[in-house]
């Protein structure tokens, strides 16, 4: 009796011993993830996309490490919209968001991301700015240090009272959480920083780390050939005025040559800003031995304008307003798949299931977009939507873009604009009202109609 006991014994431990070698070994399988996400970032803000005068070494290491998107955009571009797309992986269309104020409903709230995540057994972290809705949902994480506000402050109090620049405390916040939660399980931390968004106000202004203030000091910042006047004298009446959102902004940041320079040079330093932390992340996940398992994705909310069309800001369908930049770095890749670039149309809609493809994790049937980590059809086109606000301060405007073209559409006032962004990626000449791209506008315009109906 005593040995059939011992051999039970013995039976169940092996039993047991297997269960949590198998446990661990689908464990190792799923990968941390950090999704990084900055405020108001263009696609060509780094250097790894063949920017010769902005200093960002450690994503330009990511970049070349993994996999960088040439032709990433967002759906629509506007910070609390595009942040609810990235959680949800819906267009505007599908999940409501269309203010500052509108919270995820309970049930699509179980849809994003983090919560799907949270039900495959990821201890989940949220750091900086959320931006959707007023009712944040910090009771669902493991850690949490979001600003209530809807736009943090870049000037910020610690425990001691001291003065903390936003970036510089959303590093903080990143270390303690990878030595709290590094170890404890697979992790899925978002982060959210403010830069290089301006500090609202009146009037508007970038607030920089001390010690980055005299960056970029002797450089000249070549000016952009379409802040020329006569591209914002070509829009139509409805848009060229003193009273568009986009245009009231450029007037204090970039109408004067002195002007211009002071301000990208302030928004490409908030950005080096958060390079730094960028590195000291990576340095960290080394040192605490996470760095082998662990994707990082980093991308945009959506991107700027720098003085292009006689503009600031974001919103319309231009290239510098939609096209952010897009990195995901996995180091579990083969050494030759990493480091190259993809030419494929990549969109915020993406990075949800993205994310959960990557943990392994079911995909919620309403998302619309796809997975970057896996093999899909190459997308030859989107629709686009930003319909937040109103003439004359900010015009909704609709549309499509592919790989060759760009049909725009002003839906208050049906004004439409088509650019062959293959030939013209500037956008200077509307080939709208062109004879000879009539075909080309027909097609497209059939193309939203469908679309626009798709997306919904």
């Amino acid at each position: 009796m005593k040995a059939t006991n011992n051999m039970k014994r013995i039976v169940y431990g092996l039993i047991l011993a297997t269960l949590v070698a198998a446990k661990a070994a689908v464990a190792q399988e799923r990968p941390n993830i950090i999704f990084v996400l900055t405020d108001d970032h263009r696609w060509d803000a780094l250097g790894a996309a063949g920017n010769k005068i902005i200093k960002t070494p450690n994503l330009d290491k990511l970049a070349n490490s993994g996999t960088m998107y040439k032709n990433a955009y967002v759906t629509t571009s506007i910070c609390c919209v595009s942040r609810a797309t990235i959680l949800s992986g819906q267009y505007e269309s599908r999940h409501k968001i269309n203010d500052f104020g509108t919270d995820f409903t309970p049930e699509q709230l179980q849809q994003t991301y983090p919560l799907v995540l949270k039900d495959q057994g990821y201890k989940l972290g949220f750091i900086g700015k959320y931006g959707v809705g007023k009712n944040h949902p910090s009771q669902y994480f493991d850690y949490w240090t979001c600003t209530p506000k809807t736009q943090p402050d870049y000037l910020l109090k610690d425990k001691q009272g001291k003065t903390v620049h936003n970036t510089d405390s959303v590093g903080h916040d990143i270390e303690i959480f990878l030595n709290e939660f590094g170890k404890k399980g697979p992790f899925c931390l978002s982060v959210g920083f403010k830069a290089p968004h301006e500090q609202d106000g009146k009037p508007s202004k970038y607030i920089v780390q001390d010690r980055l203030k005299n960056l970029y000091k002797d450089v000249i910042i070549p000016e952009p050939e379409t802040a020329d006047p006569k591209y914002w004298n070509s829009f139509p009446d409805f848009f060229r005025t003193d009273e568009n959102i986009a245009r009231d902004r450029w007037k204090p940041f970039f109408s004067t040559p002195e002007l211009y320079q002071a301000h990208v040079k302030d928004y490409y330093r908030l950005i080096t800003g958060v390079d730094e932390v960028i590195g000291n992340m990576m340095a960290q996940l080394k040192k605490l031995g996470l760095d082998k398992n662990t994707v990082v994705i980093f991308s945009g909310d959506n991107g700027f304008y720098l003085g292009e069309h006689g503009l600031e800001g974001k919103w319309y369908e231009h290239e510098e307003s939609i096209r952010v930049p897009l990195i995901i770095y996995d180091p579990r890749k083969p050494t030759s798949q990493q480091g190259k670039p993809s030419t494929e149309i990549a969109l915020n809609v993406d990075i949800a299931p993205t994310i959960l493809s990557l943990a392994k994790a079911p995909i919620p049937a309403g998302m619309q977009g796809h997975s970057l980590a896996g093999k899909t059809t190459p997308r030859t086109e989107f629709f686009y939507e930003h319909t937040y606000g109103k003439s004359t301060q900010l015009p909704p405007v609709e549309g499509v873009v592919t790989k060759d073209f760009k049909y725009t559409k002003y839906i208050e006032h049906n004004y439409e604009e088509l650019y062959s962004i293959k030939t013209d990626p500037k956008e200077t000449t509307n080939l709208a009202a062109d004879p000879k791209y009539r075909k080309k506008l027909e097609e497209l315009r059939a193309q939203y109609a469908k679309l626009k109906k798709a997306v919904k």
